[in-house]
């Protein structure tokens, strides 16, 4: 066995997870094929770079990305430590200067006498991981070699090349005195029933859908801001993947008025419950979570600008006030099917000598990455250590999902229908016991619930 663990790419995860290795008393390769190689979005020749945005969000912990900061910094994160002493004014954000940023980490991570670096690409997986330890950390634009023997490795379906995700919403801030419950053409009343015993029937259906409906006016107000906001603007090297893969909805509508009511928006087998009429259009949210506590707008993968999704989705009746834990994104993002393939340690089921981290895994964002690195770390060392001292009662940690980190370990690898990436957000984590009505106490409780939860683990660990 060999007596180091390895670990393919130098992002924000791979360096989190090297630095949680080592600070247990275990060596770590990291292999990173900067600076002989660049990915098409890359120029820095230091580790951990950042890229499209300096901002880490939010640091209040009513923000559940915030929350999670807190969660990391409470675990001795590296990358988070390293962000704050890079950090420049952004209010009640943390934005950091990436050059700085990228050489903190690079400078922490070479100052480490347990952590060597290699610059070179692998693109071998099975000749590293023989009797050894390994991570794939190499993000969403891994180099084409490696995606070859990912692919082989996990098998040819268990790969997504890009991302093109609806927004997601939280169930608790849709207006249910405007939407309904039900799925097509159960939904339509016959002619055979009254009315009321119609609404009756639907009212007990399965409510696996969400139904907004729209009049004439609302839609066509509605189609006016769609075609004309703001779109964000893809590389070059992503759009023809992209776009032969999906239509966003804005590129859709601007086909014609009526497109979308013939698509996404179809009326038809549809009456709404509280005016027995079928509507001019209807836009369906689908349950995207067993808890049922987000729901996805179907057919709305867009490249509309987060902004513009907030102001333009919400014109949408039913979703005045509606929360985005997610907004659709459409661009070049490569990941494994990790529901199928890895467990809540972020662990490959079929292999426990590999851990993936970082965005490949599905979790999506900064903050997101180092959570998936600080999993994948600690507990690729308690394996090492597990299988070095001969001991089967170390057991690896399962993160609690009262705790950001728990909840995204837990989303990704929880089977569902349609796999997308997640980001921090509440809506992920359990309900609390007591329902509170008000978002910002609601959330309060929430974070102190986690905080907790990573309190009494510190202790036990």
């Amino acid at each position: 066995m060999k007596d180091y663990i390895t670990i393919i790419g130098g992002g924000l995860a791979g360096c989190e997870a090297a630095y949680q290795i080592a600070k247990r008393g275990i060596r770590v390769k990291i292999y990173e094929m900067k600076p002989k190689k660049f990915s098409p979005a890359h120029s820095n020749k230091n580790l951990a770079e950042i890229v499209c945005s300096n901002s880490f969000k939010s640091n209040l912990i009513t923000n559940a990305c915030g929350l999670l900061k807190e969660e990391l910094r409470m675990l001795d994160s590296l990358l988070v430590r390293c962000a704050d002493k890079t950090a420049v004014p952004a209010g009640q954000a943390l934005a950091v200067d990436r050059e700085e940023f990228s050489k903190k980490v690079t400078t922490e991570i070479k100052n480490n006498a347990l952590i060597e670096i290699y610059n070179e690409e692998i693109t071998n997986i099975e000749k590293i991981s023989q009797d050894g330890i390994v991570i794939i950390a190499t993000g969403p634009l891994t180099s084409e070699g490696l995606l070859e023997d990912i692919l082989n490795l996990t098998g040819k379906n268990k790969l997504f090349f890009y991302d093109a995700a609806a927004p997601i919403i939280e169930k608790e801030s849709i207006d249910f005195s405007i939407a309904f419950y039900g799925d097509r053409y159960s939904q339509e009343k016959r002619k055979e029933e009254d009315v009321e015993k119609w609404k009756k029937k639907i009212q007990n259906q399965k409510k696996s859908y969400i139904n907004l409906p729209m009049n004439k006016d609302e839609y066509e107000k509605f189609y006016n801001e769609l075609i004309n906001a703001k779109v964000v603007t893809l590389h070059e090297f992503e759009k023809k993947e992209i776009f032969e893969g999906c239509m966003p909805i804005e590129v859709m509508a601007k086909r014609g008025i009526d497109t979308l009511r013939y698509g996404p928006l179809k009326p038809v087998g549809f009456d709404n419950p509280k005016t027995a009429r079928r509507p001019y259009a209807l836009v369906q949210l689908r349950q995207d979570n067993e808890e049922a506590t987000m729901y996805n707008m179907v057919g709305f993968q867009t490249n509309l600008n987060f902004g513009e999704q907030k102001r333009v989705f919400s014109m949408i009746p039913g979703l005045k006030h509606a929360d985005f834990v997610k907004y659709g994104v459409m661009h070049k993002n490569t990941y494994i099917n990790s529901p199928e393939l890895l467990d809540e340690t972020y662990n490959l089921k079929d292999n426990p000598n590999i851990f993936f981290a970082g965005q490949i895994t599905g979790v999506e964002g900064y903050v997101e990455s180092i959570a998936s690195g600080i999993v994948a770390g600690i507990n690729s060392a308690i394996m090492m250590k597990k299988i070095k001292d001969k001991c089967q009662d170390k057991q690896k940690i399962k993160f609690p999902q009262e705790t950001v980190i728990g909840a995204l370990a837990k989303y990704i690898s929880t089977p569902k229908q349609n796999f997308q990436p997640m980001n921090a957000n509440f809506g992920i984590l359990p309900k609390l016991e007591d329902k509170i009505k008000d978002k910002k106490q609601r959330y309060e409780k929430m974070s102190k619930r986690s905080i907790e939860n990573i309190t009494n683990l510190l202790q036990i660990y």
